[in-house]
């Protein structure tokens, strides 16, 4: 594996930040705040396809087959005018171990979604991950996706933002939670227990889920302490900790951890369940009766999970999200998101084609358009009123109104670094007793995880 150079991986996470806020938000004088009919202006040219033939391979984490709540589907939605108008058949893989796939260089295809930009930076030093530069217009796809200069290495750029997500949203169902948006994090906390009692005995204040699939067990985890982190100690620790600066057993970690394991202990069916239930079942407990919980902790896109299980849910009328209130009031509006990126390892007429395609404004509207994705989109040319609910347009407002953001830490780590923090996690929930040894483990991987 050859390391990640320090300069890339801050670039990574510090400018695709800024990718994320700005695609949603309004941004050079334009209209495109969300709620607004208009984009941002955006300045890539529409979709200009035709008639190529043959095929491209792509493998993703997008599962689900042809049920049209999944995520597969949504995907297969956004190549469809794709396939249509240049005639190249789609040989798509959905895999929930994508990093077991991009780790057999032998047998790689042609286009990837890659998990993150620590990923990325790794994939185009190891040379196998190409470089997209000759595929479009730099300049306009910058000032179309801001921050999309943070997808270079060596100032040559090897993935796209294909969509993304807010994360630290604080979900409930309206019928058991009346307690309004909480302003702090023990007003919170004192809400919840107040509604908590009054659902009766069973009843607990979180309902969370982290298990997943291969090679991501755990991630919902990570999501709590990012979000805990970046509230109790600002930016400023959160970006040394994501860059191997900040030791795990410090004092700021070590207490978003502890502020993670109380949320654990007051979670529906304690540490065992927390640990056994998959995250895309974790937020059904808001919907059972009698309820199971008050709050679920989770990202925008859990919206397509919630009508899995209860398609007759409606948006705002069974369940809302608060925005996950201050710790610190010095870091007050402070976020976390994620986002989807997309690249290219065979540089075929096919694969390229596809590339140019999905960065088009076109093709960036066609998922988060679809009831309950949760998707938002990256490019600043899509008008706002895609959106299909106002719950979706409301998490795209907190998005851009937020005063600090920061992309999610594990996905910008080293690749060793983060399979620890993840293992960490579910060591952690199970035995919170052992939190120091966890700790000090961690910071034994982070001393060989960062390369120089």
């Amino acid at each position: 594996m050859t390391p990640r150079k320090r300069s890339s991986r801050l670039l990574a996470i510090a400018a695709v930040a800024g990718l994320v806020f700005a695609a949603c938000g309004s941004n050079n004088g334009g209209s495109g705040a969300p709620g607004s009919t208009g984009g941002t202006g955006g300045t890539l040219p529409p979709a200009s396809l035709s008639q190529i033939g043959g095929e491209v391979s792509i493998v993703a984490v997008w599962a689900g087959g042809d049920d049209p709540k999944s995520e597969q589907y949504a995907f297969m939605q956004v190549l469809k005018p794709f396939t249509e108008k240049t005639g190249i058949k789609i040989n798509y893989t959905a895999t929930r171990d994508i990093n077991a796939v991009l780790s057999n260089t032998a047998n790689l295809p042609d286009i990837a979604g890659i998990p993150g930009p620590g990923k990325m930076v790794e994939l185009a030093q190891a040379g196998t991950l190409k470089p997209l530069d000759d595929l479009f217009d730099a300049n306009a796809y910058r000032q179309d996706t801001p921050g999309a200069s943070a997808l270079q290495v060596d100032g040559k750029q090897y993935a796209e933002f294909f969509k993304g997500s807010i994360k630290g949203l604080i979900w409930y169902n309206p019928k058991n939670y009346t307690g309004g948006t909480p302003t702090s994090w023990d007003d919170l906390n004192s809400k919840g227990q107040t509604a908590t009692t009054a659902l009766g005995g069973k009843a607990k204040q979180w309902c969370i889920g982290v298990k997943s699939d291969p090679g991501s067990e755990g991630w919902p985890g990570t999501d709590w302490i990012e979000d805990i982190l970046i509230r109790q100690s600002g930016p400023d620790v959160y970006d040394k900790w994501v860059n191997g600066q900040q030791k795990w057993t410090s004092t700021e970690v070590k207490n978003a951890w502890t502020e993670f394991g109380k949320a654990v202990t007051n979670a529906y069916g304690g540490a065992t369940n927390v640990a056994a239930a998959d995250f895309r079942k974790s937020g059904d407990g808001l919907f059972t009766s009698p309820a199971q919980c008050v709050f679920h902790h989770q990202a925008s896109f859990i919206t397509s999970f919630f009508n899995t299980d209860n398609p007759s849910l409606k948006p705002g009328t069974d369940y809302d999200f608060f925005l996950m209130p201050d710790i610190n009031p010095s870091f007050a509006g402070a976020v976390t998101g994620g986002g989807d990126l997309v690249g290219m390892f065979h540089d075929t007429p096919q694969a390229k084609a596809l590339m140019q395609y999905l960065v088009t404004p076109e093709a960036q509207a066609i998922w988060p358009k679809i009831p309950n994705s949760g998707a938002l989109s990256g490019s600043k040319a899509v008008p706002t009123d895609i959106y299909p609910d106002d719950l979706t347009k409301k998490a795209a407002q907190d998005l851009a109104n937020a005063k600090i953001f920061r992309f999610d830490g594990s996905d910008a780590m080293p690749a060793a670094m983060s399979d620890a923090f993840l293992k960490g996690v579910l060591d952690y929930i199970q035995d919170q007793s052992k939190l120091d040894s966890i700790l000090t483990n961690l910071d034994q991987v982070q001393q060989s995880a960062y390369g120089g």
